[in-house]
């Protein structure tokens, strides 16, 4: 059973979601979307408790962000402020997209509190912002005016573009529209997109290798936003074997959990006592 939960940490709001019972396993999603990213991987886990964080300034928590800074490097000062305030000392980290980037540089901020990573088509090194935000954010003044009818089809598309799966696309869209629809649309997406600085994941590059746990990277070949050549990076730099899906884009716990969830479950047993 899987129950939603919030605490207050820092004055700020945070909410996750949480399951199961066993070692910590922490999940953290990308842009755009939410703790829902992640909801065919968790069911695939026995024998640990699952808890997925919601990013502040994302999805349900789009009002939380704002007058704050939510830039990845600094995501990742929430995340383990919210780890102090739930009790959680040690936890598997496992992100996707920008919550890949969070989760690098909370490893490397707090090694012992990280029990393993997997990443899952994450931001690394240089690879973002990608060219499309790029251009959004250049014109952000004008993105950020579009009424919410001018902004879906915009959203919808870049989600699709991230699926080789069409029906899990179309699911996608719906789930993850909704927040932004409910709070703010155009206007959310810009103050996310102003926020990102590649110079957050390029702090910690030199760092990686010296990570000593349990990794996995798990990548969409054919992923548009995130391109192989980095998820070979990573998987070199953190020892790591590296999981290669060639017909799969962007959005793999979306479209492939299964693989997802063996490698989270590896990287689990991987760290366990025997």
């Amino acid at each position: 059973m899987t129950e939603a939960r919030s605490a207050d940490v820092e004055g700020i709001t945070m909410r996750w979601l949480e399951q199961g019972q066993g070692p910590a396993v922490v999940f953290v999603h990308g842009i755009p979307t939410g703790p829902e990213l992640w909801r065919s991987v968790l069911p695939r886990l026995d024998g640990a408790r699952r808890l997925v964080w919601e990013m502040v300034g994302y999805a349900g928590s789009i009002p939380q962000g704002v007058g704050l800074d939510i830039s990845v490097a600094r995501q990742a000062d929430y995340l383990v402020a919210w780890l102090d305030a739930i009790g959680v000392e040690r936890a598997v980290l496992v992100g996707h997209d920008l919550g890949g980037g969070v989760v690098q540089i909370a490893a490397v901020r707090s090694p012992s509190r990280c029990a393993g990573l997997v990443l899952v088509n994450s931001i690394a090194y240089d690879s973002w912002p990608i060219p499309s935000v790029k251009a959004m954010r250049t014109a952000a003044a004008l993105v950020a005016r579009l009424p919410r009818a001018a902004f879906k089809p915009v959203f919808s598309g870049f989600v699709r573009l991230g699926h080789d799966r069409a029906d899990v696309a179309r699911d996608s869209v719906a789930r993850h529209w909704a927040p932004y629809a409910d709070h703010g649309a155009a206007a959310a997406f810009v103050r996310q997109i102003r926020s990102l600085r590649t110079a957050d994941t390029l702090a910690v590059a030199d760092a990686l290798s010296g990570l000593r746990v349990p990794a996995r990277v798990v990548w969409g070949a054919a992923d548009r936003f995130q391109k192989l050549r980095y998820g070979e990076r990573l998987a070199s730099d953190l020892a790591a074997p590296l999981v290669r899906l060639d017909t799969a884009r962007h959005f793999v716990p979306e479209d492939h959990p299964e693989p997802v969830a063996h490698a989270v479950s590896e990287v689990i047993a991987a760290d366990s006592p025997r």
